[in-house]
């Protein structure tokens, strides 16, 4: 009899399995596939391995204006994919021993619910007070003729690639697409971005949303927007243009970029009766599903598919059903782009402030009042929009576009956690030089 099983051994999973190992729980975890789930190994961490190389070797063609010569510059795929797998082996075993000195039981195999508080696991069954489903999310595949088929490379099978191509073709316009466009494009690839909306990066503030776009255009990345893409046949994307004129343009590689979708058939979640559909498993602030004993988090919620969410709803699951009161914030957490130049957000957007009818002040301050981002960054694009509630100046969202901005976000997303207003923050002391300070120029302004 376990006190938890957690079925999925992403950053939800291993991260729920291990504070209860650490609370002195008795804990199963089940993992059919690798330790560490989508984000280590095929998403969040070998994505910024990849970016790390693309961007030093774009670098290296700018050095002479930072006073450094560089010789010939070969960019070798192979030994980045090389690197990639070192990185990821290293964080895995990192979590192996994170599992073990908390005492975690892992077993490797399918595991599915077959009551609330049983589940199958390979030839036997496992019973536990509690069960936790976080089993992640797949590469979405939308009904587009040809976009499943073994020539499109979905946000997995991406980084089995050996050769740079000469011309990609990336559908979908979102985090993941944008980020890859910035890697092919760095490495000297001609790049294609089709995205059936009127704008990228959906969800983000439209100004953070229109000036990533004309960065991304000027570093050589064509986008094709609201455009609708009718199929894919013979290593062409036939599409419809925003004038309504059909056409086709041919790549040496296409990418599906269209998103993630929760995975949850195959768990026997219907035989239990929890509440979910194809867009996820439905839980409280607090983890519950409907079903007592039988909890949810990450990617499989469809909530936030961030790994840094997962792990949050994760711990707060865990804190809950063993009596620690404990809740998700979901307005104060923060998100990235890891695109160059990166962009950072947390909290609300002007759109959403506008559509809610709350009245607000705002401050749009240029990266380049830091002087780390001038030295960083000499001709790079970058800005902090802050925006504060007009009666109280209480931090109600920062959207920030520039280099180093994933690094900072954080201060901003704990302004919105402790509800601290714009005066009060302004009285935060900020280290020099950073680029942290253009944060601290746009909240003086709203203070």
């Amino acid at each position: 009899m376990y006190d938890l099983i957690v079925i999925g051994a992403g950053p939800g999973g291993y991260e729920a399995a291990a504070h209860a190992g650490q609370m002195g729980k008795k804990v199963a975890l089940v993992e059919e596939g690798r330790v560490g789930g989508a984000c280590l190994n095929v998403g969040c961490i070998p994505a910024k391995a990849f970016l790390r190389s693309s961007r030093l070797y774009r670098e290296c063609s700018e050095a002479k204006a930072f006073g450094v010569e560089v010789g010939s510059c070969r960019f070798d795929l192979p030994a980045v994919v090389e690197r990639k797998d070192r990185i990821v082996a290293t964080l895995v075993k990192g979590v192996d021993g994170l599992l073990k000195r908390s005492g975690v039981e892992i077993f490797s195999a399918h595991g599915r619910l077959v009551r609330p508080n049983r589940a199958q696991v390979a030839d036997e069954v496992l019973e536990a007070s509690n069960i936790l489903v976080a089993t992640g999310s797949r590469p979405l595949v939308p009904p587009v003729p040809g976009i499943g088929s073994e020539t499109v490379m979905d946000s997995d099978s991406v980084f089995d690639l050996s050769t740079v191509p000469s011309r990609v073709a990336i559908i979908g316009g979102g985090y993941i697409g944008l980020e890859f466009a910035t890697f092919f494009s760095e490495i000297g690839s001609e790049v294609v971005v089709f995205e059936m909306l009127p704008q990228i990066a959906t969800g983000c503030d439209a100004d953070i949303a229109e000036r990533l776009l004309q960065s991304l255009k000027r570093s050589g990345v064509t986008f094709n927007l609201s455009s609708r893409v009718l199929g894919v046949e013979n290593g062409a994307v036939h599409y419809v243009d925003r004038s309504g004129e059909k056409r086709a343009y041919e790549a040496d590689r296409i990418l599906n970029a269209t998103g993630r979708a929760p995975v949850v058939q195959g768990l026997g979640l219907e035989d239990v009766g929890v509440d979910f559909s194809t867009k996820g498993v439905r839980i409280s602030d607090q983890g519950k599903t409907n079903v007592p004993g039988v909890w949810a988090c990450g990617d499989v919620t469809g909530r936030q598919m961030l790994a840094h969410v997962a792990t949050r709803e994760a711990i707060v699951a865990v804190n809950t059903m063993f009596g620690v009161r404990d809740r998700i914030r979901y307005d104060a957490i923060p998100a990235v782009i890891y695109t160059h130049p990166e962009v950072a957000t947390v909290g609300r957007t002007e759109e959403q402030l506008k559509a809610a009818g709350v009245a607000y002040k705002k401050a749009m301050v240029p990266m380049g009042v830091a002087g780390r981002f001038l030295i960083e960054n000499e001709k790079g694009a970058g800005f902090v929009k802050v925006l504060a509630g007009t009666e109280y100046g209480e931090i109600l969202g920062v959207h920030a576009m520039g280099d180093a901005s994933s690094e900072f976000i954080v201060t901003a997303a704990a302004l919105i956690e402790m509800e601290l207003s714009a005066h009060h923050a302004a009285e935060i002391v900020f280290p020099h030089p950073t680029v942290s300070e253009a944060l601290r120029a746009a909240v003086l302004q709203v203070s």
